[in-house]
């Protein structure tokens, strides 16, 4: 169910935070496929990640009068604890089970916690309960990236943490879905659909897979992201080139005191889409 009146009351807009980063790096070779993250890389997220609703418990008030409006006669902080609760436990079966990094299915949990069935009340819920409490706008320059790539035929895809909702800001922002936008339906791995969230390499191997697939080799994808471990770590094993968006304070991550990141360097870092824009321009330019 999507409806954007429902969800259109939550935008306003949002501008990055400097990071105090710099432009830097390059790329030698031509970029036949570019791979984004979503939330903090796409769109400014006031949270900097879908997995950082831990942190979001400051609007309790205004929690509790969404939960008025869905007739739950419980209090904001019980139905958080609940919530978190059950997503531990989840979390905790899973990796009994061999999944590294696991991901939920947000729909299923809150009809968990809320003890009903109602698919669509319970996917209008959770929908306004994540914009709530992590907002989101549009990148600057996200489309007109998009736009450029789709007009050079340069492929894309998605590998990012995510939920039923996710691809609606597509829609929202842009009135258009990601194959409109020039996406490869082949090329989308959201971590809920799979069980695994970054950054577990899975996401990454299936997008490697794809790849082969459609004979674009793996050394001619760039992958873009805002998180040292998350993004930069599973793209640079999984053989890809890598650009960390250093654009936003809220959703940087250097991981600076992560082992995993400590002698990783992305391919290129750049503080806005605009400078990959330009990147790609001069380097397909040269490769021609």
């Amino acid at each position: 169910m999507f409806n954007r009146a429902l969800l259109t009351r939550y935008i306003h807009p949002m501008e990055p935070i400097p990071t105090g980063q710099i432009f830097k790096g390059k790329l030698e070779v031509p970029i036949h496929c570019i791979l984004f993250d979503v939330y903090g890389t796409l769109f400014v997220s006031r949270s900097g990640d879908i997995h950082s609703a831990r942190n979001r418990s400051g609007k309790l008030e205004n929690l509790q009068g969404l939960l008025k409006k869905y007739s739950i006669d419980l209090e904001a902080e019980t139905i958080l604890e609940d919530f978190f609760s059950t997503v531990r436990s989840i979390h905790r079966t899973m990796q009994a089970a061999g999944v590294d990094y696991p991901e939920i299915e947000i729909d299923k949990v809150w009809m968990q916690v809320l003890d009903r069935n109602d698919t669509d009340s319970v996917r209008a819920f959770a929908m306004e309960f994540e914009f709530l409490l992590n907002p989101v706008f549009p990148m600057p320059h996200a489309r007109e990236l998009i736009d450029t790539c789709s007009a050079r035929a340069i492929r894309m895809g998605i590998i990012s943490n995510a939920q039923f909702f996710t691809p609606l800001l597509f829609d929202i922002f842009w009135q258009s879905d990601l194959e409109q936008l020039g996406f490869h339906p082949d090329l989308i791995f959201y971590s809920y659909e799979y069980g695994y969230a970054k950054p577990s390499f899975f996401l990454f191997e299936a997008a490697s897979d794809s790849l082969g697939q459609h004979g674009i080799p793996l050394e001619n994808t760039l992958y873009v992201g805002n998180d040292m471990l998350n993004d930069i770590y599973p793209a640079h094993a999984a053989g890809f080139k890598t650009a960390l968006f250093a654009g936003d304070k809220r959703s940087l991550r250097l991981r600076v005191d992560e082992p995993r990141c400590s002698s990783l360097t992305p391919d290129l870092v750049i503080t806005d889409l605009m400078q990959l824009q330009g990147f790609l321009k001069n380097l397909q330019k040269k490769n021609s």
